[in-house]
């Protein structure tokens, strides 16, 4: 299931998994003031999506977007992949659900390690804010950016950890 909290919980948690080690250090430096990550990320303009290698096959998608309604959200999962989400300014829903609950709608594996599911009612409501992370594995389905209230600005990481090592 996955693992929500601050990065202190987080890191003894997943403290065996050298690939979430790389992680989990880079989220470190996107939340640390002065950090290059952090920086990036406060001074990037709403639409901003880059990619970051940080070696081992683990890869962050820095992201700066609006929060929209949960009827625009799509349920997902990732196969190949851990997803180590962390909102760096801003904050966002995020559902939550076993994947085996979920109906698949849409496989576009192997070409993009993603997998869309019909809408489902019954996730586990999270509320991520500044500071916050959580981690999806392969049978963590999960529905992020939806917004509280009115769309908001959302600063965030997603680090990509692969399940087999590189």
């Amino acid at each position: 299931m996955a693992l929500i909290g601050p990065l202190s919980t987080i890191r003894v948690q997943l403290a065996a998994t050298p690939g979430l080690q790389i992680a989990l250090d880079y989220v470190g430096e996107c939340f640390r003031e002065g950090g290059s990550p952090r920086a990036r990320l406060l001074a990037a303009a709403t639409g901003h999506n880059a990619r970051v290698e940080l070696g081992s096959g683990v890869f962050a998608l820095e992201q700066v977007y609006l929060t929209k309604p949960r009827a625009q959200g799509r349920w997902e999962t990732h196969v190949s992949y851990i997803d180590v989400q962390a909102i760096i300014a801003g904050e966002e829903f995020m559902e939550t659900a076993d994947r085996a609950r979920l109906i698949l709608h849409e496989d576009l594996t192997p070409g993009k390690d993603l997998v869309f599911y019909l809408p489902f009612e019954q996730g586990s409501v999270l509320r991520l804010a500044a500071g916050g992370i959580a981690v999806y594995f392969p049978a963590d389905g999960h529905m992020g950016s939806l917004a509280i209230g009115a769309p908001g600005l959302v600063r965030k990481t997603v680090v990509k950890v692969p399940v087999s090592p590189s």
